[in-house]
């Protein structure tokens, strides 16, 4: 089988070792979860549970930093989605400000 040819080169190359439990062979077609993204055969894409985060908490502070992870994805849509958010937040903004003026 393939995992005791895998933990042999970890052991004897990397000085690695795997958790007994905790390993999984699955087919690649339906991609590697790591670090907040889903890594695919021809493209990367960003999680799900992390993309909803994101949408839900992006501001003005967090703005760069999740463009940033974006970068290293195909986040073309989520970027679409961000820019509607913000917009939406500052025209809001502007007009909170034209009313406490008057």
């Amino acid at each position: 089988m393939l995992i005791p040819q895998i933990n042999n080169f970890l052991k004897s190359e990397l000085k690695l070792t795997l958790h007994p439990n905790k390993i999984t062979i699955n087919k690649l077609r339906r991609g590697i979860d790591f670090l907040g993204y889903v890594i695919l055969p021809h493209y990367i894409i960003l999680r799900t549970k992390t993309k909803k985060r994101m949408l839900k908490r992006v501001s003005d502070k967090n703005l760069a930093s999740y463009l940033g992870l974006l970068k290293h994805c195909s986040g073309y849509k989520i970027i679409k989605m961000i820019e509607k958010i913000t917009q939406i937040r500052y025209d809001n903004m502007c007009k909170s400000v034209k009313i406490n003026l008057k």
